[in-house]
């Protein structure tokens, strides 16, 4: 599961249950730390204090992982390390980072490690096994939806299966203004990338909505489909909008990502996508 759907609300799902647990932590260990100690309240909220302040630093830290794995990329938009739309982080060293610095917070209070270390730990565990049982992280199975081209006859979207390309499929609607901002940016890349497929497959509206929206600005896109049921976000683990989900030419998801996309972190995702020149040159060896 990507998102998660709260009325017309969309929230992506992995943020969500990461704020929880820290929510989560920073109370329990202000409550536990009364409990030991009723009569040092400034302890007890020094301990909650202690887990915001290792959330901040593991936060911090798990952005900074991401930009400097892919340094690459944002040298070109050095402002977009502060655009935290694109969903980039390294959650491994958010974690080293949070719990040095849980460590470190608690260096002069030996009062307060029981009851810090023992709420983390449970909350943690219980975002852990939420996130399993929602399926965060697990990839989407192949799934087959029947979907109307937009200048063309109905037919059935296989996706999950070997197609020889890679494959970007973004879920999209008129109404939804993140997708409108993206739009111009995927269409320059369905021109540019000409090794890959990129597919606009539209949740619920009409033949004629799409093209008219299409039309205003003179867009004219390759593999445009229309989802008039909305099954396909469901079947993908995302019912909100957007949603980009990224194939490899064998039909195995290399990524999915909900929300707007920037120029950055579409680039990111592209790269695990292209062949590596060695693989390119054996292949024009063979």
């Amino acid at each position: 599961m990507l998102s998660i759907s709260l009325g017309p609300v969309a929230l992506p799902l992995l943020p969500v249950l990461w704020l929880g647990a820290v929510w989560w932590a920073s109370w329990g260990a202000e409550r536990w730390a009364r409990h030991l100690a009723p009569d040092v309240p400034a302890q007890a909220a020094r301990a909650g204090q202690v887990v915001m302040v290792a959330a901040l630093v593991g936060g911090l830290a798990a952005r900074l992982g991401h930009v400097v794995r892919h340094a690459e990329v944002f040298a070109s938009s050095p402002w977009s390390v502060l655009d935290v739309r694109d969903g980039g982080a390294s959650w491994v060293a958010g974690g080293l980072a949070g719990v040095i610095a849980l460590a470190w917070g608690l260096r002069h209070t030996p009062g307060l490690r029981r009851p810090v270390w023992g709420a983390c730990t449970l909350s943690a565990s219980g975002a852990l096994m939420l996130g399993w049982a929602l399926g965060v992280g697990r990839p989407p199975p192949p799934v087959s939806v029947p979907v109307q081209a937009l200048y063309g006859s109905a037919q059935v979207l296989h996706l999950g299966q070997a197609t020889g390309r890679p494959r970007v499929v973004n879920l999209w609607a008129s109404w939804c203004g993140p997708c409108r901002a993206e739009m111009p940016l995927l269409v320059a890349t369905q021109r540019r990338e000409t090794e890959l497929d990129i597919l606009f497959v539209n949740q619920g509206e009409s033949a004629a909505a799409v093209r008219a929206y299409l039309n205003d600005p003179g867009w004219t896109p390759d593999h445009v489909w229309l989802d008039s049921a909305r099954a396909l976000g469901p079947a993908l683990g995302s019912p909100g909008l957007p949603t980009t989900v990224f194939y490899d030419a064998h039909g195995q998801v290399v990524s999915r990502h909900f929300g707007i996309l920037t120029a950055v972190a579409l680039e990111t995702e592209l790269r695990a996508l292209r062949p590596s020149p060695s693989s390119s040159s054996s292949a024009s060896h063979r």
